[in-house]
């Protein structure tokens, strides 16, 4: 009976030398470059669906929003959350200017739908009590008057944090929801600024 020895058996070559060591082939690039541009391609994938579906950057321009928001601060704004939740006194919200959709305003609500405002000498008393503000420092308030507004259905009453700086409700009416399109979330430009919005 005779056996074939199989290659790596045959390890001895011509009078017993050992064979020259394999070269050993170096690792292939392609491979590597596609899956790291895949990697790249899903990370923009996923943060183009955030930014389109979910959170907008936006600047803000202008000081009416003084002390919460800085002319030229960066933030990201949630454009989701409102098909969830309803709007909410105290919310920082962005919306088309009613009398130029084209441009955004950013402003705080202080009156949601069914709420009797007023503003008496500066002071916005809202169902008859006086609307608690702790974001608008004594320097940023105004002494202004506004009559007693009940607000209709999918409207809301917003005005800025620096009181006698801002153009809002109280020139151009209530805001329509239709006109609503994101809350205010987070500030992340300058770094100083850096956190959740109150």
């Amino acid at each position: 009976m005779s056996v074939v020895p199989h290659k790596e058996d045959n390890q001895q070559g011509p009078r017993g030398q050992q064979p020259a060591p394999r070269k050993v082939a170096p690792p292939r690039l392609r491979p590597a470059v596609s899956g790291w541009l895949r990697d790249v391609m899903i990370s923009l994938a996923v943060s183009a669906f955030f930014i389109i579906f979910l959170y907008q950057p936006v600047k803000v321009e202008g000081t009416s929003m003084m002390p919460t928001l800085q002319d030229q601060e960066r933030v990201f704004i949630n454009k989701f959350v409102y098909k969830l939740e309803p709007i909410e006194r105290g919310d920082v919200i962005v919306f088309r200017y009613p009398r130029d959709p084209a441009k955004s305003y950013i402003k705080r609500v202080v009156g949601v739908p069914g709420d009797r405002v007023k503003i008496q000498d500066g002071v916005v008393v809202v169902n008859g009590v006086r609307l608690s503000e702790p974001y608008v420092p004594d320097e940023y308030d105004d002494v202004h008057s506004y009559p007693e507004t009940v607000l209709p259905a999918h409207s809301y009453f917003v005005m800025g944090d620096h009181r006698n700086l801002s153009n809002d409700s109280r020139d151009f009416g209530p805001v329509s929801d239709d006109y609503i399109y994101g809350k205010a979330v987070f500030g992340y430009w300058p770094m100083t600024k850096l956190g959740k919005l109150q």
